[in-house]
C-alpha cells in the first residue's frame, strides 16, 4: 500500500534547499529581506511592461474595448454572439468608467494582473519548494516574456495566467497535501477561469486528469474522492449562471479564422511562453537537474515526487485536452495557453533551486534573453491608428465606411470619428463596437458580393463618402481557414466593384507611408459619390 501523504507532512522542500543564511544576514527579518526584493522585482517587471503599453489596438482588443464599453447589463447579451465569457469584460467596464478608454488606460487593467503574478508567483513556490524556489519563481514570473507580452494588451490572458497560478498552487496543496482550506480556493478560481476564458474547461479537464499520480500516492482514496467531488461539483455550481450561455456559444460561436492545430507545441511553448529557445534551454537544462533524482523512486519523498508528476501532467493534460478539441472548433493558439504557465515556470523555479549554480545560470540567461521587449512583444500591432490619422480629417457624419475584413469593424469604429455608418463584407452593421459571431462563416459564406453592396451604395446622397477599409494580404502565408481565404477573396471583390463604380470618385488613400504590424494591417481607399 502506498504511503499516505498527509496534512502534517513536510511539504516537498529539499533539504538543503533553504540551509541557514549567512550570519550577517540572520539579523535581518525574512519578511524583510522578502519585501525588499519583492519591490525590486516588481519596478523592475513594472519597467519591462510599460515600455510599450501606449501601443495601438489590434482588431480583438478593439472588440474587447467595445463590448466593454456597452450599459453593464448589456454586456452578457453581446458576449453570446462573441463567444467569450463575461468576467474580463464586467472588470474592464468599470475600469474604463474609472480611467478611460485610451490604449495606455485599458492595457493598464492588464499590467496590474501580470504584475500580481509576481508577489503570487513569489508565495506559491515558497509555499510549496522553500524560501530559494520562491526567489526563483519570483524572477521568473517578473520577466516572463508571455506575460510581459499580453500586459501590454487589452484582452484576458494576463487575468487567465494569475487565476491559473491560483488555481495551480491551490491544487498541489489541496490534493497532494491534503490540506482542505485549499478546497475552496481551487473551486472558486477554476469557476474564475470558467467565467474569463474558454480554456478554464481545458484546465478543468486538465485538472482531472492530474489527479492520477495523485490517486496512486494515496491510502485514503475514499477521503481524495471526497474532495475532488467537492471542489470540482463547487466550481461547476458557481458556474452554473452562464451554462446556457455557454452551450449556445458552443454550438454558434467558434474561431473560423483558426487551423486544426500540428505538433508544434513545444515551437510555440518555448519561442511564445518562454521567450526563446534560449530561455526554454537553459530552464530545461536546470529542471532536468534539479527534479531528475526526484522522479527516480529511490530519491526524494513522496511528496516531492507526486508534486512533480501533478504539476507535469497538469500542463501536458491541459495541452493536449486542448489540442484534441481543436481538431474539431480549433483553439489552440499560443496567447491562449496562460493556464499552464504556472505549472511550467513553477517546475522551472523548483529546478533551478534544486539545481545550484546551473539554476541560477538558467536565472539569469533567462532574465538576459528577455530584456529585449521589441523582440516578442510589437508595438505595431497594426496600422489603423495611422489611417484613422490619415481619414478623420475627410470625413463626415453619415459618411459610411466598410471594412473587408468583418471583425476589423470595431478597430475602424474605435480610430474613427463618432457618427458614421458602418458595415463589412457580410453586410450593414448597427454596433460596429462588436463581431456577431453567431454562424459567422455560414453568414460570410451566403453575403454575395454584388447583392450585399447594392443596398449600401443605394442609402448613400451625392456628395457624401465611402471608406473601404481593405486587410493587406499580400505575401500572408497563414490565411489558411476557411475564414481567412474568404476574407482575402471578398475584400478583393468589393475592392473592384468599388473601383469600377461609374458613380464613385476616388478622393483619397492610405497609408502614405506603412510601418508593418505583428497581427493585419490595412489599406483605405476613400470615394465620394457623383
Amino acid at each position: 500500500m502506498a504511503a499516505t501523504v498527509t496534512p502534517t507532512e513536510s511539504p516537498a522542500v529539499p533539504e538543503a534547499l533553504d540551509a541557514p543564511r549567512p550570519g550577517w544576514s540572520e539579523r535581518i527579518p525574512t519578511w524583510v529581506g522578502a519585501g525588499a526584493l519583492l519591490v525590486v522585482l516588481l519596478a523592475f517587471s513594472a519597467y519591462l511592461r510599460t515600455r510599450l503599453i501606449s501601443g495601438q489596438f489590434w482588431m480583438d482588443e478593439a472588440i474587447t474595448t467595445g463590448i466593454a464599453s456597452h450599459p453593464l447589463s448589456q454586456i452578457p447579451g453581446v458576449l453570446r454572439q462573441d463567444g467569450a465569457p463575461p468576467l474580463y469584460y464586467l472588470l474592464l467596464h468599470f475600469w474604463i468608467q474609472a480611467f478611460g478608454a485610451s490604449e495606455a488606460a485599458t492595457h493598464a487593467l492588464s499590467l496590474l494582473f501580470g504584475l500580481l503574478t509576481v508577489p503570487v508567483g513569489m508565495w506559491s513556490a515558497w509555499s510549496l519548494f522553500g524560501r530559494r524556489a520562491g526567489v526563483m519563481a519570483g524572477i521568473l514570473f517578473a520577466t516572463n516574456a508571455w506575460l510581459t507580452r499580453y500586459a501590454q494588451e487589452t484582452r484576458m490572458y494576463e487575468l487567465m495566467a494569475l487565476l491559473g497560478l491560483v488555481a495551480t498552487t491551490a491544487f498541489i496543496h489541496a490534493f497532494v497535501y491534503r490540506r482542505r482550506g485549499y478546497l475552496i480556493v481551487f473551486a472558486v478560481t477554476e469557476a474564475l477561469m470558467l467565467y474569463t476564458h474558454g480554456w478554464g474547461t481545458f484546465f478543468g479537464v486538465g485538472a482531472v486528469i492530474a489527479l492520477i499520480p495523485v490517486w496512486r500516492a494515496s491510502d485514503d482514496r475514499r477521503g481524495l474522492v471526497r474532495d475532488v467531488v467537492l471542489a470540482f461539483a463547487g466550481a461547476v455550481i458557481l458556474f452554473i449562471p452562464w451554462i446556457p450561455s455557454f452551450i449556445f456559444q458552443a454550438t454558434h460561436t467558434g474561431a473560423p479564422w483558426l487551423a486544426r492545430p500540428g505538433f508544434g507545441a513545444p515551437i510555440l511553448i518555448s519561442r511564445d511562453l518562454l521567450g526563446g529557445y534560449q530561455v526554454a534551454v537553459a530552464l530545461l537544462l536546470a529542471v532536468v537537474a534539479g527534479l531528475l533524482p526526484i522522479a527516480r523512486r529511490r530519491h526524494g519523498n513522496l511528496g516531492q515526487r507526486t508534486t512533480l508528476w501533478t504539476l507535469i501532467v497538469l500542463a501536458l493534460g491541459t495541452l493536449a485536452v486542448a489540442w484534441l478539441s481543436s481538431q474539431v472548433t480549433p483553439a489552440f493558439i499560443s496567447r491562449y495557453f496562460a493556464p499552464v504557465l504556472a505549472a511550467i515556470l513553477l517546475l522551472a523555479a523548483w529546478g533551478c533551486a534544486r539545481s545550484g549554480v546551473i539554476g541560477w545560470i538558467a536565472i539569469l540567461a533567462s532574465v538576459y534573453f528577455v530584456l529585449n521587449v521589441s523582440a516578442y512583444s510589437q508595438p505595431n500591432k497594426s496600422n489603423m491608428r495611422e489611417v484613422g490619422g490619415e481619414m478623420a480629417p475627410l470625413l463626415h457624419p453619415g459618411d459610411l465606411v466598410i471594412s473587408g475584413q468583418p471583425e476589423q469593424v470595431p478597430l475602424a469604429w474605435y480610430y474613427l470619428p463618432d457618427g458614421l455608418r458602418y458595415a463589412s463584407t457580410m453586410g450593414p452593421v448597427g454596433d460596429p463596437r462588436h463581431m456577431d459571431w453567431v454562424d459567422a462563416l455560414k453568414r460570410f459564406q451566403n453575403a454575395n458580393p454584388a447583392a450585399t453592396l447594392a443596398p449600401l451604395l443605394a442609402s448613400l446622397k451625392p456628395g457624401q463618402r465611402l471608406l473601404f477599409v481593405r486587410p493587406i494580404t499580400q505575401g500572408v502565408n497563414n490565411w489558411v481557414s476557411p475564414w481567412t481565404r474568404l476574407i482575402r477573396r471578398r475584400s478583393a471583390q468589393w475592392g473592384a466593384i468599388l473601383s469600377s463604380d461609374p458613380h464613385l470618385t476616388q478622393i483619397a488613400w492610405a497609408p502614405h507611408s506603412l510601418t508593418a504590424g505583428c497581427c493585419i494591417d490595412d489599406s483605405a481607399v476613400l470615394y465620394q459619390v457623383k
